[in-house]
């Protein structure tokens, strides 16, 4: 119970103390930054680990219990590495499938789009996603059965480390800018930035358009591991950050259309999350320079 405590407790202390500097920067107080944003960005960061996650985590407890009892703790004396490499592969690897194909699948992307309308990046930005999302989202269902088979402990490590680099990776603190700055530093920055998430990495997933020479929109899908993009051609390094972020249509809808899609849709028929099909439709395999006319 103390582990547990503990392991909710850093990410926590994490993002409170990356969100109070970034204030301090005047970032949630200029005119991107709108009350409609600041919506979306805190029930997001509510709903995900009171609702949502719980919910899965008590269905398949309860289903596993009733139907395959014999599972349970059945890999728990196996060796803790094996332990972890079922979170990095069940876990983070399909994460970044479910992240790939929502930008490849129109309809996968009109779930994740609410990430990506933003214009600027921020610790708040990380979890913003449509409900269904993260309601269908492998990586949580997977989680909730590792746990039910034994592998507990690890979890209770494993999520504030991945935690931490999420946040990181989102916030406006970019602290790859200290691997960068000196040379000597270079070839630790190497491996780093081809194995986890960074602040340059992840930016450049947010970018607005390659056409800079670094925006990767349709690429630099990793969350713990940025190893994923290394290995199935997705990456883009250039240790520079985008100038503009964004989605290619910078239409805001309600929050309660962006995360409540496709239960609510948008009564703008000029909006993708409309019921109505139009020409404007996003192809998430373009990017955003395809629509730059």
């Amino acid at each position: 119970m103390e582990n547990e405590s503990i392991s909710k407790l850093i990410p926590l202390i994490i993002l409170v103390s990356l969100g109070v500097i970034e204030s301090f920067g005047g970032l949630y107080f200029n005119d991107k930054r709108s009350k409609n944003d600041l919506t979306i960005e805190l029930i997001s960061l509510t709903v995900l680990p009171t609702l949502i996650q719980p919910a899965i985590l008590v269905f398949v407890l309860f289903t596993m219990n009733f139907w395959f009892p014999s599972f349970e703790d059945y890999f728990i004396n196996a060796f803790f590495l094996w332990h972890i490499l079922a979170f990095i592969i069940l876990d983070d690897l399909t994460q970044y499938l479910w992240h790939r194909l929502s930008h490849e699948n129109s309809f996968m992307w009109k779930l994740h789009r609410p990430h990506h309308v933003v214009e600027e990046m921020g610790v708040l930005v990380t979890y913003r996603n449509a409900v269904l999302y993260y309601a269908f989202m492998p990586g949580i269902w997977f989680s909730a059965l590792l746990i039910y088979v034994g592998m507990t402990e690890v979890y209770l490590y494993y999520l504030p480390v991945k935690m931490t680099i999420i946040l990181l990776a989102h916030s406006e603190i970019r602290w790859d800018r200290f691997l960068y700055k000196y040379k000597i530093l270079h070839p630790l920055a190497w491996i780093v930035e081809r194995t986890i998430s960074t602040p340059c990495t992840h930016y450049a997933h947010h970018g607005l358009t390659s056409k800079d020479g670094v925006s990767n929109p349709n690429g630099n899908y990793g969350n713990l591991l940025f190893f994923w993009d290394i290995l199935f051609g997705t990456a883009k390094i250039t240790r520079k950050y985008p100038t503009k972020f964004g989605a290619w249509n910078k239409m805001k809808e309600p929050w309660y259309v962006q995360l409540l899609f496709p239960i609510i849709r948008s009564k703008d028929s000029r909006s993708e999350l409309s019921s109505v099909k139009t020409d404007m439709d996003f192809d998430p395999s373009k990017d955003y320079k395809d629509y730059d006319s």
